[in-house]
């Protein structure tokens, strides 16, 4: 793993925790995006830990330019910003994660293991402006006449659709009537028919191509999710 960050302290603070963790070791350090892409490129890490402000190539940068690589590594950016621009523009340009500075250890810990594991991996608050965001208008969805929606099944969609909801496996299962491992081989499908790397992607890209309104209600005319 590699640390990305113009911080010092802050890399170091990440790299006692890391290095602290069985099975975890940090390879290299970089302070900005450029020499992370460098670093990235010689050690050929399976996680990168980025921040977004950083001088020259920023984080939202970089993570492009890495995750479009064959062989990409897993991104999960760190930041101490909130604003929605910032996950938005992180997600969309392949990042696996996005994870807050003020989590605590064992929260990055987890999200770490999460997307080395292949899994995708956002901090509850991250998830929960997401889906604002698209309910209260400030993300508008597209048209829903991308040729890669055309290419999945209706029950391929169905998934989709509730995946895009935050829901688990489980309980895409109990809302579809359908065996959990049933909906895990759907992920498995439909994930390399929209061109997405993981659960985040599939999202982003689900609200972006229409097929889930703001407010929770589907292309299928569903009411949107109640709390």
């Amino acid at each position: 793993m590699i640390i990305v960050d113009d911080q010092l302290m802050v890399r170091a603070g990440l790299a006692a925790i890391v290095g602290a963790q069985p099975g975890m070791r940090v390879v290299g350090e970089a302070g900005d995006g450029a020499a992370g892409l460098e670093l990235a490129a010689a050690t050929t890490p399976d996680v990168v830990l980025m921040d977004v402000r950083m001088p020259g190539v920023d984080g939202i940068t970089a993570t492009a330019r890495l995750t479009a690589a064959a062989s990409a590594p897993r991104v999960l950016v760190l930041t101490t910003f909130h604003q929605d621009a910032y996950v938005f523009e992180a997600l969309r340009a392949g990042a696996s994660g996005f994870l807050l500075k003020d989590a605590d250890p064992a929260e990055l810990v987890a999200a770490i293991r999460t997307v080395a594991a292949g899994e995708a991996m956002l901090s509850p608050v991250v998830t929960r402006r997401l889906i604002d965001a698209f309910a209260s208008g400030r993300l508008t969805a597209a048209p829903e006449t991308d040729p890669r929606l055309e290419s999945l099944t209706p029950r391929e969609r169905d998934v989709l659709v509730e995946l895009a909801r935050g829901r688990s496996n489980a309980e895409i299962g109990t809302a579809l009537g359908i065996a959990t491992g049933t909906v895990k081989v759907h992920v498995n499908a439909l994930l390399p028919k929209l061109g997405a790397r993981d659960r985040v992607q599939a999202t982003i890209l689900a609200y972006d191509l229409g097929l889930v309104r703001p407010g929770g209600a589907s292309h299928l005319g569903d009411p949107p999710d109640r709390p």
